[in-house]
């Protein structure tokens, strides 16, 4: 590589360790660092597109060179490579980045990369997604709580996270104390448990919290909301013995599907994620942790996969991969076993027999990331929410300025009934306006002229073209109430 004057692959292998094997393939007279395989000869390669360019800072670094990226894909032929970039174009218009800015939901800047301005729509989107959440998790005996943003460094020491997520976590210090702003929130939850004496009567614990996490990932990964650098966590942890585990793992995997079908995901993959190399905890805790998922998941009669070596430091886990409308794959939630962080950081209760003894830690999130759970949802439906998830569910316009009055009062009538309404009483055409409001993906247009406000009434348009006729407000929020209601 000296030779050939490959400066950049000479930086990698000066990094790589003394001992680690540098993977080569050979192929003809060329020779590069690669695990292979490579095409036998361009023959192979006839169906090609050059995608574009862009300019990629050395290892994601701006203090490092710019280098010119190449983007191609290659088929073995044309249809194979026409289907795929019809893909790509569909995915182009689904981009949730850009039907955010559409819809105003939020925006990204580079003064706080990789973290979420929420605009007043995309709030509303937010909260509703949460507050259905929140039913759910109270309603199957959680307790919600809020823990503190930043911990001190020794707690993240004693977890094990300083260890494995050392680079990833963002610190500041104060009173020459390092705090850690939290890239989790299982440590916090161990220390509300700790609080006050546990009875195994007191046990399944279950506490849940909408946490707000940091995560330092290089800014060439940050990808919208679905690669951020500040996300909410729909995070649950259970605190429970070892006779518990089965029927509390069934409880969630029966939950997690049900939230899935709710917003209208029914092909799911299921996976355990067993030990990796680099954990804490001796193999006889693994071997009964593992155990116990794939126990629970037959018991639930759902059917999984195993993923060696990808579970995580402390523990095994239960992946779901939900599949899109367009077949892509997004990993969401996880349901994750831990022998180990409650004995670390102290967590016991009191036994039947009266010794002190350490509870299993579960470990749960059904969303995972809220803010790429919308970002999901928003490719999805490309833009177009179920309407009780729509930040703004109708639209009321006017015909003609003689009858903004009433729509103004129309729309007052649906808000007070809970719709989520806005009007647009603008001098526009009609045609203009309902246009406007389709790109923004609004459910439902309500149109108001000379006839309807005789009538009492407004002629109500689908998003999608269609009239559905013309009602009055309280028959159009029975039409929301029955038909497009939250589920419960």
């Amino acid at each position: 590589f000296t030779e050939r004057g490959e400066e950049y692959k000479l930086r990698l292998i000066r990094d790589i360790p003394d001992g680690e094997t540098i993977a080569l393939y050979h192929h003809e007279e060329y020779t590069d660092m690669c695990r292979g395989p490579h095409v036998p000869n361009t023959r192979h390669l006839r169906a090609f597109k050059l995608m574009r360019l862009a300019g990629a800072y050395w290892r994601g670094d701006h203090r490092n060179e710019m280098l010119q990226r190449v983007y191609g894909t290659a088929w073995s032929d044309e249809k194979k490579l026409k289907a795929h970039l019809r893909h790509l174009e569909e995915a182009a218009k689904r981009d949730h980045r850009k039907l955010g800015k559409a819809m105003g939901l939020f925006h990204m800047q580079e003064e706080a990369p990789g973290m979420v301005f929420w605009h007043d729509r995309g709030w509303v989107l937010f909260r509703l997604l949460s507050d259905y959440l929140r039913r759910r998790v109270v309603a199957s005996g959680y307790e919600e709580v809020h823990t503190p943003q930043l911990l001190e460094r020794e707690l993240w020491e004693k977890s094990g996270h300083w260890d494995k997520f050392g680079e990833m976590i963002f610190s500041t210090e104060s009173e020459k104390r390092i705090y850690a702003i939290k890239p989790m929130n299982c440590p916090a939850h161990v220390q509300i448990f700790n609080q006050g004496l546990k009875s195994h009567h007191d046990l399944p614990h279950r506490i849940f919290e909408f946490g707000i996490v940091h995560r330092n990932e290089p800014s060439g990964t940050l990808h919208g909301l679905m690669r951020a650098r500040r996300f909410t966590q729909d995070d649950s942890h259970i605190f429970c013995t070892a006779d518990m585990l089965e029927a509390e793992i069934v409880r969630l995997i029966e939950m997690t599907f049900g939230v899935y079908k709710d917003f209208g995901f029914e092909d799911i993959e299921v996976v355990v994620s067993t030990r990796p190399e680099r954990r804490v905890g001796d193999d006889a805790v693994w071997d009964k942790s593992e155990a116990a998922l794939e126990e629970a998941l037959r018991t639930a009669g759902v059917e999984y996969a195993i993923s060696p070596g990808e579970g995580a430091f402390y523990g095994p886990k239960i992946e779901f991969t939900l599949r899109d409308c367009m077949q892509r794959k997004w990993q969401c939630g996880t349901i994750q076993l831990d022998f180990s962080m409650p004995e670390r950081l102290g967590a016991n209760y009191v036994a039947a027999d009266g010794s002190r003894r350490t509870p299993v830690m579960i470990h749960c999130a059904v969303l995972g990331s809220l803010e790429r759970f919308i970002g999901v949802l928003i490719e999805h439906y490309g833009g177009l929410l179920p309407a009780w998830l729509s930040p703004v569910q109708a639209t009321v316009m006017n015909i003609t300025d003689e009858h903004a009055d009433y729509c103004k009062g129309f729309a007052e009538a649906l808000r007070k009934e809970g719709v989520r309404c806005e009007t647009d009483l603008r001098n526009e055409k009609i045609n203009y306006k309902i246009r406007e409001h389709t790109l923004a993906r609004v459910p439902f247009m309500l149109v108001a002229g000379g006839r309807e406000v005789e009538a009492g009434t407004a002629a109500v348009r689908r998003h999608d073209g269609e009239n559905i006729g013309a009602h009055t407000a309280a028959e159009f929020v029975k039409l929301l109430k029955e038909h497009y209601n939250a589920p419960h």
